[in-house]
């Protein structure tokens, strides 16, 4: 597979180079140059299949020669400890868990592919620096994905605020890999850093940076796997329409599902799920894009105002906006609804969803209602992103059940210092990296 960047058809890079390099020189994020039909490798699967199974027959055909069938399954046994959990509550409705891994977020397996993929490509004796701009969890489930990858090391920026949830003895002083920086300033500015970080091209060599963050087609690419997943284990029970309901913020999730259609995955299409600050709503009916001031809900991962994969979800429009606007349900939920829908989940099929997915639930029961499927037995398939621990607090109030905290999402609660604490720029942050290596 070659990818090109969103503003330009001129150049083609590799996988490889790709995921290593993560920004075209001339702008804008990596896309698929071009998408092979893999049909022929997941159609015959079915419900006894591993998830590290359909990585690994997957993934050597989609990339083409950059993985072969052993290196792709060390790949995939090296990143997969855990897998989605899929259940069919009814004729209408099964849930996709991607909380299965070690942080509880469906992030942990495109960042777990991510991590693995990169040590298997750089095991000749070449280095990498993986520098990600984090808040919240995230920076755990990278640590956790990256640490002990060999000639890895793994920079994580946080903003001004509490860090939780990482372990000192992975820290890079304590023979570690992992360089927690705390900037003195927002996320937008840990962000900018990143960015100019990889362009800067004497610095990006120097120390063979690469991210985590959602700017790498690496950590994207692979989410389209999990939609493969449910299709293969529901394929036989499936008597009409398919579709996928997915929580939306910056829209990483939808383009996954997007990749796995484009795969050759029958669908029928996706639901864009999106709580009161319906970032895309008007640009998923053909408006024009206006970005809105961000209204805090009770689904805070999808208070999002410019969506980061705009350009990625923007090129498949350009490419077939007809075909797009047919496939593409956008739904807004506010939070009364997220909460009501929590209550009657739990109360119907005795399932706690945290409120991500339930913005998801909500929207497909909406459009499921409201929408002619061209079939009377369609049945969506709900992603429920996060473990409802993460939000124990909303789940609890939603439900009146108490939320017992597994030990492995506990310690996300514990505090933890950072190795440095500079300001927001690229020669504080050189300083900090250099002194610590």
């Amino acid at each position: 597979m070659q990818f090109k960047s969103t503003q330009s058809n001129k150049v083609v890079v590799s996988f490889k180079d790709a995921i290593l390099r993560c920004l075209p020189q001339e702008g804008g994020l990596y896309v698929p140059a071009s998408v092979m039909d893999l049909r022929q490798f997941f159609l015959y699967m079915d419900t006894d299949t591993a998830y590290p199974e359909l990585v690994a027959t997957v993934a050597p055909p989609l990339l083409q020669g950059e993985l072969n069938p052993f290196s792709a399954s060390r790949v995939a046994q090296s990143a997969f400890a855990f897998e989605p959990e899929i259940q069919q509550l009814d004729e209408r409705f099964s849930l996709l868990s991607l909380y299965k891994g070690p942080t509880g977020i469906f992030k942990d397996f495109g960042i777990a592919f991510l991590a693995a993929v990169m040590e298997e490509l750089l095991k000749n004796n070449s280095r990498g620096m993986v520098l990600s701009a984090t808040r919240g969890d995230t920076g755990v489930s990278i640590a956790h994905a990256f640490y002990q990858r060999q000639n890895i090391l793994s920079c994580l920026l946080y903003p001004s605020g509490p860090i939780r949830g990482l372990d000192p003895s992975t820290f890079v002083p304590q023979g570690g890999n992992i360089i927690p920086i705390q900037v003195r300033g927002t996320f937008d500015d840990c962000q900018r850093l990143v960015i100019e970080a990889i362009k800067d091209k004497p610095f990006a060599e120097r120390y063979g940076i690469s991210t985590a963050n959602a700017l790498n087609p690496g950590r994207l690419l692979p989410q389209a796997f999990y939609y493969l997943y449910a299709f293969i284990k529901l394929k036989k029970q499936l008597k009409g329409d398919l579709l996928f309901s997915v929580p939306c913020g910056n829209f990483g999730n939808l383009i996954a599902g997007l990749y796995a259609w484009k795969f050759g995955m029958p669908v029928r299409g996706f639901i864009a799920a999106m709580n009161a600050n319906n970032a895309f709503g008007g640009f998923l009916k053909g408006e024009a894009f206006k970005p809105q001031q961000v209204i805090s809900t009770v689904s805070p991962a999808l208070d999002v105002s410019v969506p980061s994969n705009y350009e990625r979800l923007l090129s498949f429009y350009e490419e077939a906006p007809a075909v797009m606007r047919n496939m593409v349900f956008p739904a807004t939920i506010d939070d009364r609804t997220t909460l009501g829908i929590m209550d009657k989940v739990w109360k119907q099929y005795g399932i706690l969803l945290d409120p991500h997915g339930a913005v998801a639930f909500a929207a497909a029961d909406r459009i499921m209602a409201s929408h002619d499927l061209s079939s009377g037995d369609a049945h969506v398939v709900v992603l429920a992103t996060g473990h409802p621990a993460r939000e124990a607090e909303s789940v609890s109030k939603a439900t009146g059940q108490t939320i017992s905290i597994p030990p492995r999402l506990g310690i996300l609660r514990k505090k933890t210092d950072p190795i440095a604490l500079i300001k927001p720029h690229l020669d504080a942050l050189e300083g900090a990296i250099a002194s610590c290596i």
